[in-house]
């Protein structure tokens, strides 16, 4: 071995995921050797599923949106709502990722990805965006909703309050203390926030899909569902290896934290559903929510070993398939060609 490549791998083996050499600073940004695999590897997938949502047509949805038979009241209630809560949960994902995940990070192919899933949220809020200026509906009232909302603002307040450490300039790793509570808010981010909170409005935008109704809004929401599918994956990743790296971080007391916290999650995202469909739209309803909230909960659980906290049966089985998009438009041509797409698991969602 020469000397340069015994530097070189004694700088791979220093990596952490936090608390490492940052080497994208004033050092290069080296990525090869790589030692996380699963952070290149959600890079790639990111990068095979790339899409735009200005490149599907929503001709179909606007004639359905505007017919008087085309869509009931409920249904235009749960389009809306969805929106509202997406639109100011995807930013603060967004400011969450830039502002705070990425300085924390110090492996370089983990903040690779970041950079790939922060570029994933901007595609997201310009999706929104589309949809609500193709259909027609007040901005005024889809954008103020989560001020407006009480189940809206509830789940964001949660977000907010729950990730303190991230947003703070002064906030360090390097002490266990501080190492857990980034830990801890790392499982609010990406267990909770993206891992529960988004997953009734997914199941009820994605049943249109299942009817033919809102084609491209649907598609959109497909394609959305895929990105957020993996920046959970990846963030499970993340904490299942700082757990392996730091052990000692993972106490019993934290996992009883961690319990409660999606436990909490899940209950507001009941009273979330329960907002969104009062009285239930055709095949789904508020109860079977609640069911397929709690199921959610404790998968996101048991993928960070975690026991599961509810102990039910998923009663959407269906949301397996809604994932996987075999077939894409190419947006740079005419021809249809094979989406590649990322390894989930589908019977997460």
């Amino acid at each position: 071995m020469t000397a340069s490549s015994s530097t070189l791998a004694a700088r791979v083996n220093a990596r952490r995921l936090i608390n490492g050499p940052v080497e994208g600073e004033f050092n290069p940004f080296i990525l090869h050797p790589i030692k996380y695999a699963f952070a290149m590897d959600a890079y790639k997938t990111g990068n095979d599923n790339h899409w735009l949502p200005t490149a599907i047509p929503m001709q179909r949805d606007i004639e359905q949106w505007q017919s008087q038979t085309g869509l009931t009241d409920d249904e235009r209630r749960v389009v809306k709502v969805a929106l509202g809560y997406f639109t100011t949960a995807d930013s603060i994902v967004a400011n969450n990722l830039v502002l705070a995940v990425y300085r924390h990070i110090t492996a370089p192919e983990c903040r690779m990805y970041l950079l790939r899933q922060a570029y994933e949220e901007a595609i997201h809020t310009n999706s929104y965006q589309y949809i609500v200026e193709s259909l027609g509906l007040d901005e005024e009232e889809i954008f103020s909703m989560y001020r407006d909302a009480r189940a809206i603002h509830d789940k964001d307040q949660m977000t907010a309050t729950h990730t303190p450490a991230l947003l703070d300039p002064a906030f360090k790793t390097g002490t266990p203390e501080a190492d857990q509570q980034f830990l801890r808010e790392l499982v609010d981010f990406y267990i909770v926030t993206e891992g529960v909170f988004f997953y009734s409005s997914f199941a009820a935008m994605l049943s249109f899909r299942q009817r033919n109704l809102l084609p491209g809004t649907a598609e959109q929401f497909q394609y959305i569902m895929r990105d957020e599918s993996m920046h959970m994956n990846f963030g499970i990743d993340l904490v299942n290896g700082i757990r392996t790296e730091q052990p000692d971080l993972w106490t019993p007391d934290f996992v009883r934290e961690v319990t409660d916290r999606v436990a909490e999650a899940a209950v507001l995202e009941e009273q979330y559903a329960l907002f969104m469909m009062p009285r239930g739209i055709l095949g789904l309803n508020a109860e079977s929510f609640g069911d397929y909230t709690k199921y959610v909960a404790d998968r996101r659980l048991a993928s960070i070993g975690i026991a599961p906290h509810f102990g039910v049966q998923n009663p959407y089985p269906w949301m397996a398939e809604a994932i996987d998009i075999p077939k894409s438009k190419n947006f740079f041509e005419t021809r249809v060609t094979e989406y590649r797409s990322g390894a989930l698991q589908f019977d997460d969602f």
